[in-house]
Order: structure tokens, then sequence, then C-alpha cells
């Protein structure tokens, strides 16, 4: 691998993100030792850049930081995965009850073509969660708030460590789609009681079946 450029960010946020995405990709695994000498030689840096990008990367919670012993990929128990799934659960309920109440005929019409394009989508596991992903941000995007878009940002890379595997249950990526359906019939229909707990329904049936 030839040495990184510096791009207009950090050079340590760039190599965060490219950690970030190994970590999602499932190159590096959950429970996995991060070999900081192998990297900083692969990617043609100092271990400077390296160890502030994994502090960036522990403070989202995907990487762990262990006395004497180093940076590990986070193993996300259970407890921490119906954490994160309730708080979810939460702040996304409440954004899918602000869209209903306010969003305009056109945002409307977006999250609608969103999830057209995820209808088609399924079967197609990578393809579905990239969708799947773009339908929550971009109703977050029409609730407009950034403090709950940032705690969301931040559960979100947690709930990545074990998501891969929610959907590989059989029949869920089909019950999903059905819940989105739901969550979509409540948002056209401006009902937010209805939005936010087809929302709750979502989170509850995904944390079942990433369990």
């Amino acid at each position: 691998m030839s040495a990184l450029s510096l791009a207009p960010r950090a050079l340590y946020e760039e190599v965060a993100e490219l950690l970030r995405q190994r970590i999602f990709r499932r190159e590096l695994e959950p429970g996995a030792w991060i070999d900081e000498m192998r990297l900083a030689e692969a990617y043609g840096i100092s271990r400077t850049p390296l160890r502030e990008a994994l502090k960036v990367l522990a403070a989202e919670g995907l990487v762990t930081m262990k006395v004497r012993r180093g940076a590990y990929v986070t193993e996300v128990s259970d407890t921490d995965l119906a954490d994160v799934y309730h708080l979810l659960a939460l702040l996304e309920s409440d954004a899918a009850s602000e869209v209903a109440k306010r969003a305009t005929d056109a945002e409307l019409s977006e999250l609608q073509t969103l999830h057209v394009k995820l209808e088609a989508a399924c079967g197609d596991r990578e393809t579905f969660f990239q969708i799947n992903e773009q339908f929550h941000t971009l109703l977050l995007n029409i609730a407009n708030n950034r403090w709950r878009d940032q705690m969301v940002m931040d559960l979100r890379k947690v709930m990545k460590l074990a998501r891969h595997n929610s959907l590989l249950k059989v029949g869920r990526m089909e019950e999903s789609l059905t819940e989105h359906r739901a969550i979509l019939t409540a948002l056209l229909a401006r009902d937010a009681t209805q939005a936010a707990q087809s929302m709750q329904n979502h989170f509850k049936n995904g944390l079942e079946a990433a369990a």
C-alpha cells in the first residue's frame, strides 16, 4: 500500500476513516488486536497520526484501548447492543414524529423515492443496507436537529459492528421492508403518533434479529 497523501483534513482523520471502513467491512473483526506497527508501515506514516486516529475511533466506541495491551476492535455485548437500539428507537421515533408533522410535500416525496429504491434492492443485502441508511439519514435531516443527528451518528457506528448479522436472519430483509412501508405510510398520512410507533417497532424487531 502506498503512503497516504495529506488531504485537506488532518492526516489522523484520514487514517481514522480508512480504519473505520475496514472495521465496517469486517476486515478488522470485533475483538481483533490492531497491529499499530504493521499498519503504520502499510500506510507509510509514523505511529503518531495512527495513534491519534485510534483515539478518535475509541471515542466513537469502535475501538477499545487496553492498558499495556494496545487497541482492539470493540466487541459489542448483548447489553451494549440493546442499549444502542433502545436509544436509537427513542431518537429516531422522535424524528419520525417531527417529520410527519412538518415535512414539506417535496421532502416526503424524497423519502418515498428512496423507499421505492429500497423495495427494488430487497434481496441484495449490501445495496439494501446502503439505501436503508440513506432513508434514515434523510429522515433525520428533514427533522433538522443537529444534536440528535450527532447522537444518532455515533450510535449507528457502534450498531454497524453487529448490524450485518441482523439481515442474515431468514426473512429479516422482507420484514424490515414491511416495517419501512409502515413508517412511510404514517409519514405520508402525517400521522405523527403512528410514525413514531412504527419506527419504534422497526428498531425493536431489528434488535431481535441482531441478538
